[in-house]
């Protein structure tokens, strides 16, 4: 089930960058501002994106309270298993800010093709503080 807490966090958009010419690949449609915590989510994105040896993903998120250990912890699941976890720390988040944040994935050496992989990845997104959970979410990718 998909969550949210009782925090003053909000999600803001995912932006998908190149990293060797930086190019944006893809950013999160706007509609999702309302449905990111609530429902499984579909990206469509460019399969040339899995081409990419770096891809730098940035979040961009409001919170009305002050977060000493913001972090995320995401889940790649392939066909409902989970094939890789990515730890990231944010650290200290001010009350009633508006945050930017950005982190350098570096791809596999092996990539499955893209024809495998549309619509059997989905990626679980815990936002935390400390111990606390403070909102989940599930987005499903295609590769077009």
């Amino acid at each position: 089930m998909l969550q949210q807490g009782r925090s003053k966090f909000h999600y803001v958009t995912f932006v998908l960058w190149q990293m060797h010419c930086l190019q944006v690949m893809w950013e999160s449609p706007s509609d999702w501002k309302d449905k990111f915590f609530k429902q499984e989510l579909e990206a469509h994105i460019p399969r040339e994106i899995l081409q990419c040896k770096e891809v730098s993903r940035e979040v961009n998120f409001t919170s009305a309270e002050k977060m000493d250990e913001f972090k995320l912890l995401q889940k790649v699941f392939f066909q409902g298993r989970c094939m890789e976890e990515w730890f990231f720390k944010f650290g200290f988040v001010m009350p009633n800010s508006t945050n930017n944040w950005q982190s350098t994935i570096e791809a596999a050496k092996e990539m499955l093709p893209a024809e495998l992989l549309s619509g059997n990845v989905t990626i679980e997104t815990n936002f935390i503080d400390g111990q606390r959970l403070l909102a989940k979410s599930l987005v499903r990718v295609y590769y077009d």
